[in-house]
Parts: structure tokens; C-alpha cells; sequence
């Protein structure tokens, strides 16, 4: 297993600057890789590019790159480029969005989203290989039928034919695509006790291609808050829960309140989108059951994180992408020293 960081996209109480040392310390400790988010704020390619030509070593992944927001085309140009200033260290993650930013945002549908994922995919694909792009799918054909454009080639070489590509997924649907058409997948809310869950889809999609879950990297993104009193630690993840299990999405559909349910957590994911949906979000916050924050996050002592650590490994995690959960760049770097320091106790690194 390898540590990653995700630093998820700017909001009003972080800064490019932070989020820039936080990458470098990354960067020296070892670190495999550092993920940068996008919502409807801070893009993830522009903030990689500009952390890809401050770093030496670590990989700079996309988690997410937006499928509604560019063209498969776009797509490949961009992670392209990003390799190749990079000197080969990009990692594309894809995600649909939801219907509200995708809609309402980016204007594009949210319909058949996994008709589209897979053929969004392929175009993807055929264009960092430099390979004519020409595709009739269902939702996307390339060239437009009778027009003047051309089945083209990407105009440049980058350093390799063939990118990681990353899914975002949380239902089971969406995980036997990743297994089936990906290199990894970026998990949410990734609780090790219930990976049987989680991986029987990963390897019903890998099995479609003649594959095991061998080189396939699963990659959830896990807060971390150190410190002996778990409690006030898990105070720390509950805002981040309820925004996911309670704001996410509509009441009728919200992909992370439907993956508590699944978890066990019916009762309290009902409670907690409620609340969240009636403008109460502390309320949400405070209705998070402290069982889901200590299954799916990482609150502790040293001593306990190692251990945490060792069950990831073991619960066939492959890039374990930290959140640190701080109020300050001090308190950001001290969390992942502290983890590494955990990573090498554990025994379990490559």
C-alpha cells in the first residue's frame, strides 16, 4: 500500500499557497500521490499543473476531473498536457457529478450516467494514444455526421500512451464499471470492515475483461484527525459527513445518503438529510452516528492510526489519500508527518 494526499478544492478557509506546501511536505515525505478536487468552485487540472511544476516526485492526480464539464477531447488534452509538463506523474479521475451541478451548473443532462461514463472512457482513451478519434455511441459521436469535421489525432506526443484512469463511484453499478473499464477507483466513506461489500462489484466488472483485482488501485479518500480524544476528533469529520449524507443530492437522490443506507445507517441518514435539507446543518451534523466517522475516517493516537493503517491494507487498499482534518497549515503538516510515521510502523508499504 502507498499514502496519497487529497487536498479536495479551495474554499473560504484554505489557500492555493497551503494547499501548495502541503503538497511539497507531501512530496518529501514519500508521499505517492496528491489528489485536487472540483465542484462548481477551484478547478483540479489548473490547481495540479501548478503543483505538478513545484514537486519533484509525486504523482498529481485529479479526484475529480468533471464529466460534464468537457469534452472527452478537452479531457485528453488537458491530462496530456499535465503528463507531460509532469514528466509522466498524472492520474485522471473521472466522476459524473450529480444531477444538481451537473444540471445546474454545467447545463448538460444527468441522465444515463453510466452509458456515458463508459463511452466518455473510450474516447478518452482512443485520443491519449494518439489513435484517430472516431466514435458513434449512443451519446457521443465523433466526427458530427455530415459536417466537414475529421477524425483527428491528439498533435502532440506525450510521454505515454496510456494514463491511469480513476472512477469515482459509490453505487454497485457504478463499481462494476470502474472494475471493468478503469485503473482504479476513488472511494468515499471507505469503512474496511465492509470491503466484501465494496470489492465483490470492483471484481465482477474486472472479471467482464479477464481480469483480478491484481494492478487494479483502490484509492478512497480518508479524513484523518490525530489526537487522544476520539470524540472531539470525530467532532471534527461530522460537518463533512452530514454535507455528504445530507446535502449531496436531492431528497431523492443523493448517491451518499443512499450508501449510509447501505452501510446500516438508514434511520440516521434519513435524520441527517432532513436536517441538513431544512437549513440545519449543525443539527446534521450533531445526528451523524459516531460509529460511521470512526468505520470511515482515521481518529487517533499515533498507535491507533498504525493500526487503522494495517486494516486498509488488508481490506485491499492500494492508495490510502489522507484528509487531514486542521485548522491550520501547521497543525496540516504535523498530520501528515504523523501518518507517515504511522506508514512506516504498520509494515505494510510496498
Amino acid at each position: 500500500m502507498r499514502l496519497g494526499l487529497s487536498l479536495g478544492y479551495q474554499t473560504s478557509w484554505t489557500t492555493p499557497a497551503d494547499h501548495l506546501a502541503m503538497a511539497q511536505e507531501a512530496d518529501r515525505l514519500g508521499y505517492s500521490v496528491v489528489w485536487a478536487a472540483e465542484a462548481y468552485g477551484s478547478d483540479s487540472p489548473t490547481m495540479l499543473a501548478w503543483i505538478a511544476g513545484q514537486t519533484t516526485a509525486i504523482d498529481v492526480g485529479a479526484a475529480v476531473m468533471q464529466i460534464p464539464a468537457r469534452s472527452p477531447a478537452m479531457t485528453a488534452m488537458t491530462a496530456a498536457t499535465i503528463d507531460t509538463l509532469s514528466g509522466g506523474r498524472f492520474r485522471l479521475g473521472l466522476g459524473v457529478s450529480g444531477p444538481q451541478v451537473s444540471e445546474g451548473w454545467h447545463g448538460v443532462r444527468f441522465g444515463k450516467p453510466l452509458g456515458r461514463t463508459r463511452e466518455y472512457v473510450d474516447i478518452v482513451k482512443l485520443a491519449i494514444a494518439r489513435k484517430p478519434v472516431a466514435y458513434d455511441g449512443e451519446h457521443y459521436t465523433l466526427p458530427l455526421p455530415d459536417g466537414p469535421g475529421k477524425a483527428l489525432r491528439l498533435g502532440f506526443h506525450p510521454p505515454r500512451e496510456h494514463i491511469p484512469i480513476y472512477l469515482a463511484a459509490v453505487g454497485p453499478k457504478n463499481l462494476e464499471l470502474a472494475g471493468e473499464i478503469a485503473d482504479g477507483w476513488l472511494a468515499i466513506f471507505y469503512a474496511p470492515d465492509a470491503a466484501g461489500e465494496y470489492l465483490q462489484h470492483i471484481e465482477r466488472g474486472r472479471a467482464r475483461g479477464g481480469a483480478g483485482l491484481t494492478g487494479f488501485d483502490v484509492a478512497p479518500t480518508v479524513p484523518v484527525v490525530i489526537g487522544d480524544d476520539i470524540a472531539a476528533g470525530a467532532d471534527q469529520v461530522r460537518p463533512y459527513a452530514a454535507l455528504y449524507v445530507g446535502g449531496m443530492g436531492s431528497r431523492e437522490q443523493n448517491f451518499y445518503n443512499q450508501l449510509a443506507v447501505r452501510m446500516g445507517y438508514a434511520d440516521a441518514a434519513k435524520q441527517v438529510q432532513d436536517l441538513y435539507l431544512d437549513r440545519k446543518p449543525r443539527e446534521a451534523a450533531a445526528a451523524i452516528p459516531q460509529d460511521f466517522i470512526t468505520r470511515t475516517s482515521m481518529v487517533g493516537p499515533k498507535e491507533r492510526i498504525t493500526e487503522r493503517i494495517r486494516e486498509y491494507a488488508a481490506a485491499g487498499v492500494g492508495t490510502l489519500s489522507i484528509s487531514p482534518y486542521v485548522g491550520d497549515l501547521e497543525s496540516g503538516i504535523a498530520t501528515l508527518r504523523t501518518v507517515a510515521e504511522a506508514f512506516e510502523a504498520s509494515g505494510v508499504a510496498e
